[in-house]
């Protein structure tokens, strides 16, 4: 049982929640813009969270800079902001740039990465609700672990695919570089599981 002699703002638990919840909802998005690349009306979806993830996170730091107890150290605090910025952040560039090269037909290696993201991200989420309590953080914990491992052997899988000649050089240079920025997203997801995980034992 923690003890603290001054009471901390609990609103941060709220804010961490609504950054993953925004997390899982891009991922999401995301995949369904993977399945039909030319609707314009999806990617307008996934950009959305863009602008719901900066809102957040700058909600998350202003609160950091005005608090004076905070609820566990504040350079994990900042740094766990900053993670599920980045990690829509990764996702947003995915969806730019399938606008940009208007791509028709997307490999199913990196459609494969999305749905191994979405489990990530609802991982992540039920991580953050856990977080206040810092209980039964274990299982999702280990999914994470277990899915970012999945998601290296399809990022693998991908790659040797992309140069074993079956591909113009135009089309692996693109697809090498969307499949990068998926293995990125899931490596901050990855990121913001070992900071919980770092967190949790602080206070244990």
């Amino acid at each position: 049982m923690r003890f603290r002699l001054l009471p901390t703002d609990q609103r941060f638990f709220d804010l961490f929640q609504e950054a993953a919840a925004n997390a899982a909802v891009c991922a999401r998005r995301l995949v369904r813009l993977l399945d039909s690349p030319q609707d314009d009306s999806l990617l307008s979806k996934v950009l959305s969270c863009e602008e719901q993830a900066d809102s957040i996170t700058g909600a998350l730091l202003d609160r950091l800079n005005t608090s004076f107890v905070t609820p566990f150290d504040r350079e994990d605090i900042h740094r766990l902001a900053e993670e599920f910025d980045d990690c829509v952040d990764d996702m947003i560039t995915v969806a730019r740039r399938i606008e940009l090269t208007r791509v028709t037909v997307i490999p199913p290696e990196l459609l494969s990465q999305g749905k191994v993201l979405v489990a990530m991200a609802d991982e992540a989420a039920e991580l953050m609700s856990r977080l206040e309590s810092m209980q039964g953080t274990k299982p999702h914990l280990e999914a994470i672990d277990r899915l970012e491992s999945e998601g290296d052997a399809i990022f693998n899988q991908a790659l040797a695919r992309l140069f074993s000649g079956e591909f113009d050089p135009l089309d692996v240079m693109r697809w090498k570089d969307l499949v990068e920025v998926m293995e990125a997203a899931m490596n901050r997801i990855e990121d913001i599981s070992d900071e919980v995980e770092g967190i949790v034992l602080k206070h244990s």
